[in-house]
C-alpha cells in the first residue's frame, strides 16, 4: 500500500490527476482511501476527511468507516464512490426498495427512520447556528425520535456542532427568553408509518423495445428507470399509473423522446384525496390530439372505477417543466376533494396542494399554536397559495387575509374559503410586498403575520414589510433551512426574536424538511 505524504493509506490506480497535484490536494482521482464519516450534508452524501481534504460520498452514513475511490477532485473538496465499509453505523438498514440504487426519488433509504429524524433537526440547527447566527438550544432529554403527536423529545443528530448545556426544562412557547436561553429546535415531529404517504405521483413515460415505460429519473440522469411500485407513494396511485400504462402500450400510444421533441405521452399524473378516496389522472401530452382517446377513457373508467375525473394537459414546449398552459376535462369532474382535518379543499389538475396530507395537518397544527390564536385576531397569510394555511388558520381567527401573486391560486382559495362556509377570509391576488403595505394604508390591523415562501425564501421587500408593521407574531413556514436561516437573521437584526422552531417530516426517506417558527416582536418583552 502506497503512503500519500501526509501519511494516509492510499491506494492508486494509475498516476495522480495533474490538477490534484497542481492544488497540492492530499488525495487524486482514482486514489482510495480510509475515511471516517463526520456528518451528511444536505444531499444526504456521507461526508468525510482525508488528511483535511472534505470528500462526499454517496450511501455512506456518519459514523461509519468506509474505504471510498475519489471520482473527482476540486479545490475545497471532492467526491468519492463507497468501495467497503469498515465500521457499520447503528442507523444503517437495507434499503426495502428494490430500485433504490437506481432511482433519484429517496435518498435516505438506507438510513433507520429514527436515525432520519435526528439528522434532520441537526440538518436544522446547523443552518440556524452557521448561516443565521442564531444560539440554539438543546434539549437535554433523550428518550428517541418524536412521532407526531407524540411530545417526547428526541437526540441530536449527526454533524461536528457541540451542544449547548441546558438544565434540561422543556419551557412552554411562551415562556422561552431567546435573549438568554437561544432558539429552542424542537425534535423533529414524523409519521408513525412512513410509508405510502404521497398523494400526487407525477410519472415521466419514456419507450424502450418492451414499449411504454414509466417510473424515475435515475439518479442524477433523465433516463427513466421503469418502476410497478414505489413504497412512498399510496399504493392505487401505483395502480392507476400501472393500468395507464398498459392501456398506453395495448392502443399503440407513443412516448415523448425528449432529445428528438417527437412522441405524444409525457407524464401521468395521478392523485388521490386519502380521505375521500377520490383520484384523477392527469395525462400531460405533446400536443392537442390524443388518438383513440375514447377507447382510452372507456378503458380507464372500466378497470379503474375509483377515478372520478381524467384530464389533459398539453405541454409542447421543450423543457422539463411537467405542465404546460393548457387544461381540459377529458371526462368526468374538474375536481376531486380532500380534507385536511375539518377543512374541505377541491383540487384541480393544476392546484398545488401538500402531498402529505398527515403530516400538513401536524404542521399547520403546528402553525396555529405558534399564531396563538384566541378567536380575537387578524391574520395575514403571505404565499397563501390555494388556501390551505389560510383557512385551517380561520378556524381560529377572527378574520385572515391570504394574498398570492398567482392568479389561478387566489380563484382556488376563493372556491375553497366558499366550499367551507368561511366568509371571514379575504384573498387578493398580488406580490405580498406589494398587497400587505396596502392593506396597511386601508387600516387593516395585523396581530400576526404567517409567510410559507418557496425554497428560496421570502422577498426582502417582504421582510421590510414585516417590520414596519411590527405584528406581535411572526410564523415562519419553510421548506429550505437555509433560506429560513438567512431570513431568521434578517428580522432578528429587526427588533424579532426566533423563540422556537419545530421541524416536520413532511418527506420520509429523503433529504427535504419543513419547519415551522416562531418569532415575537422583542418589544412586547
Amino acid at each position: 500500500m502506497k503512503k500519500n505524504r501526509k501519511g494516509s493509506d492510499t491506494r492508486r490506480s494509475g498516476k495522480p490527476a495533474a490538477s490534484a497535484a497542481l492544488l497540492d490536494l492530499p488525495v487524486a482521482k482514482n486514489d482510495e482511501v480510509v475515511i471516517d464519516i463526520i456528518g451528511m450534508n444536505h444531499d444526504g452524501e456521507g461526508v468525510g476527511r482525508a488528511d483535511g481534504y472534505t470528500l462526499f460520498v454517496q450511501g455512506a452514513l456518519p459514523g461509519e468507516k468506509a474505504r471510498v475511490k475519489v471520482l473527482k477532485t476540486k479545490k475545497q473538496y471532492g467526491y468519492a464512490k463507497l468501495m467497503e465499509l469498515v465500521e457499520q453505523s447503528p442507523n444503517r438498514i437495507a434499503a426495502p426498495c428494490p430500485i433504490y440504487d437506481q432511482c433519484g426519488g429517496c435518498q435516505l433509504q438506507h438510513m433507520n427512520y429514527a436515525g432520519q429524524l435526528e439528522w434532520k433537526r441537526q440538518l436544522v440547527v446547523d443552518n440556524l447556528e452557521r448561516i443565521g447566527k442564531l444560539r440554539v438550544v438543546h434539549e437535554a432529554e433523550d428518550v428517541g425520535a418524536t412521532r407526531a403527536g407524540d411530545e417526547r423529545s428526541g437526540t441530536d443528530g449527526g454533524g461536528d456542532i457541540e451542544n449547548s448545556e441546558t438544565n434540561g426544562a422543556n419551557p412552554a412557547v411562551s415562556g422561552v427568553d431567546s435573549d438568554h436561553q437561544g432558539v429552542l429546535v424542537r425534535p423533529t415531529l414524523g409519521m408513525s408509518e412512513p410509508w405510502r404517504y404521497r398523494n400526487k405521483s407525477q410519472v415521466p413515460i419514456g419507450v424502450t423495445e418492451g414499449g411504454l415505460v414509466g417510473g424515475f429519473y435515475a439518479r442524477g440522469s433523465h433516463r427513466i428507470v421503469d418502476m410497478e411500485t414505489c413504497l412512498i407513494q399510496h399504493e392505487q396511485n401505483d395502480e392507476v399509473v400501472s393500468r395507464v400504462k398498459a392501456i398506453g402500450r395495448k392502443l399503440g400510444i407513443t412516448a415523448y423522446n425528449e432529445e428528438t421533441g417527437q412522441g405524444l405521452l409525457r407524464h401521468v399524473v395521478v392523485k388521490i384525496g386519502f380521505a375521500t378516496r377520490e383520484m384523477m389522472i392527469v395525462l400531460v401530452t405533446n400536443g392537442e390530439r390524443i388518438p383513440r382517446v375514447n377507447e382510452w377513457i372507456s378503458a380507464i373508467r372500466e378497470e379503474l372505477p375509483a377515478v372520478v375525473s381524467v384530464c389533459q394537459n398539453v405541454n409542447t414546449r421543450k423543457t422539463n417543466v411537467i405542465f404546460g398552459d393548457v387544461t381540459r376535462v377529458l371526462w368526468g369532474r374538474e375536481v376531486i376533494h380532500d380534507y385536511i382535518g375539518d377543512v374541505k379543499f377541491a383540487i384541480s389538475a393544476r392546484s398545488f396542494y401538500q402531498v402529505n396530507p398527515a403530516q400538513t395537518e401536524v404542521l399547520y397544527g403546528k402553525t396555529v399554536e405558534y399564531a396563538g390564536l384566541t378567536g380575537e385576531e387578524t391574520v395575514i397569510d403571505a404565499y397563501c397559495g390555494i388556501g390551505t394555511i389560510s383557512l385551517f388558520l380561520a378556524q381560529h381567527a377572527k378574520k385572515v387575509y391570504g394574498v398570492e401573486i398567482v392568479k389561478e391560486a387566489i380563484e382556488d382559495a376563493r372556491a375553497n374559503a366558499e366550499l367551507n362556509g368561511m366568509t371571514h377570509v379575504e384573498f387578493e391576488v398580488g406580490a405580498s410586498e406589494d398587497v400587505i403595505p396596502r392593506w396597511k394604508e386601508q387600516g387593516v390591523e395585523v396581530d400576526v403575520i404567517v409567510v410559507d415562501p418557496p425554497r428560496k425564501g421570502c422577498d426582502p421587500r417582504l421582510l421590510e414589510t414585516i417590520l414596519e408593521m411590527k405584528p406581535e407574531r411572526v410564523v415562519y413556514v419553510s421548506c429550505n433551512p437555509s433560506t429560513l436561516a438567512r431570513d431568521l437573521r434578517v428580522l432578528e437584526d429587526g427588533g424579532y426574536r426566533t423563540v422556537e422552531v419545530t421541524p416536520v417530516d413532511m418527506f420520509p426517506h429523503t433529504v427535504h424538511v419543513e419547519c415551522t417558527v416562531l418569532l415575537k416582536w422583542k418589544g412586547q418583552d
